[in-house]
């Protein structure tokens, strides 16, 4: 391959080549999807490998957005994904709904053991799931669960970071390419506060009120009657104009909070993990 005058390019170019030959050597698998451009992507370049010898599965459950889980079955069926639905049962976990640093263990780790017992998991070698390399420099208790599962990650194995992902969708014309991250919706609670499925409704109810006035990146946040929201920092000032703010502060009160808030700093992603020790923020040694 030669060289070109553009790194990123010629970088993913690469991560590309050697991307089919990873999920070729996995064999037939079932894609862990959760409706991020990650899955989205590795489970088009799993079907484009393996075709029928792969099945999208996404987990459904409180904590999934009600709008993410129909975009997420647009995008297979727009896509002609082989797709199945799996309802998880994660808030039967006292350990998840305590809400602890290592949540996210127990939530993929009731997802992967699903996965492992559907009837169809017979007929498939391995299961992947949409992790990349960047991933590995995050908290992402998730990966351990992963791990214990024997649970293998493609895009990471084939040198994907997030930007590439991006590019590598893009230039597929996928939809999703430049889609938001949206983690699930027990992530807006603050740690060791308890998930309950009356707090995750309410905030998807609060979230649907900004999502529909075109705030695609924001987050609310659950703060016992309080909700705080989070946009993007040049998205303030839209926020805060009467006309906006008056259906923002009506239907995030209509959620079930006594009182609406605006953060200042303007988003963050990952901000409620600011209050762990940095003892329980280990970055992961694979993915």
């Amino acid at each position: 391959m030669t060289a070109s005058n553009d790194p990123e390019a010629d970088d993913l170019r690469c991560a590309m080549a050697r991307l089919d030959p990873c999920i070729r050597a996995h064999g037939p698998m079932l894609v862990a999807c959760s409706g991020g451009v990650d899955s989205a992507f590795l489970a088009v370049a799993a079907h484009r490998v393996l075709a029928g010898r792969m099945l999208c599965v996404l987990g459904v459950s409180p904590s999934l957005a009600r709008a993410e889980k129909a975009s997420a079955t647009a995008f297979f069926e727009a896509q002609g994904l082989p797709h199945r639905i799996l309802a998880t049962h994660e808030m039967d976990d006292a350990r998840y709904r305590a809400n602890g640093p290592d949540r996210c263990f127990y939530c993929k780790h009731e997802l992967f053991g699903g996965i492992e017992r559907l009837p169809e998991a017979a007929h498939f070698a391995v299961i992947a799931y949409g992790a990349n390399v960047d991933d590995r420099f995050d908290h992402r208790p998730g990966a351990r669960a992963a791990r214990a599962h024997r649970v293998c990650a493609p895009l990471a194995e084939a040198g994907f970071t997030k930007a590439m992902v991006r590019a590598a969708a893009r230039d597929l014309g996928l939809a999703v390419w430049d889609k938001p991250a949206s983690p699930c919706l027990s992530s807006r609670i603050p740690y060791h506060s308890e998930v309950t499925p009356e707090k995750l409704r309410q905030i998807d109810e609060a979230e649907s009120v900004l999502k529909g006035l075109g705030f695609d990146v924001c987050r609310v946040r659950h703060h016992g009657e309080t909700a705080r929201i989070e946009v993007s920092f040049d998205a303030i000032t839209r926020l805060r104009r009467s006309d906006v703010w008056s259906v923002v502060d009506t239907g995030v009160r209509a959620a079930g909070f006594e009182r609406v808030e605006v953060d200042e700093r303007g988003f963050q992603s990952g901000r409620l993990n600011d209050a762990l020790p940095r003892t329980a923020l280990t970055p992961n040694e694979e993915v």
